[in-house]
């Protein structure tokens, strides 16, 4: 292999593993967010306790009208994944029940390790289909996300 074909390859690789490291500048945190369509106000929560990798957690999920009214007997199905790593969740979490006030228990979510995670909600309730996307980082086992 010629050195310039060889250095090519050790840049992309360094290139895609330093990528992978560290999750991209700006990356939007925030708990709350319009689903994609605006029909619904969504609200992630985590823990109360920080999670720790490799153990299972529950969220809460509050979902409202864009004015601010509890949504009731929706259906939320949970997926995500590392977009830089090209892996979905290790877990196949579920929503398993509503609790008052528009909000929603999710069970089974895990964080197989560190880094970047989407947390993917595809919503169908009284103002019809939607979805949101949440980021969350997980820099250390067992710390806050």
């Amino acid at each position: 292999m010629n050195r310039f074909i060889a250095s090519t390859l050790s840049l992309t690789a360094l290139a895609v593993t330093t990528g992978c490291m560290s999750p991209p500048k700006g990356l939007d945190l925030a708990p709350t967010r319009p689903s994609a369509d605006s029909k619904y106000l969504v609200t992630l929560q985590p823990p109360a306790k920080p999670a720790a990798i490799n153990q299972l957690h529950a969220w809460q999920v509050k979902l409202t009208s864009p004015s601010g009214v509890p949504v009731a007997n929706a259906r939320i199905q949970v997926d995500g994944g590392m977009p830089q790593h090209g892996h979905g969740l290790p877990t196949r979490p579920q929503v398993t029940r509503e609790l008052p006030g528009g909000r929603y228990l999710i069970e089974g979510m895990k964080f197989s390790m560190t880094g970047w995670w989407e947390i993917k909600l595809a919503i169908d309730g009284p103002a019809g289909a939607d979805r949101v996307t949440f980021n969350t980082v997980v820099t250390e086992p067992g710390t806050r996300l």
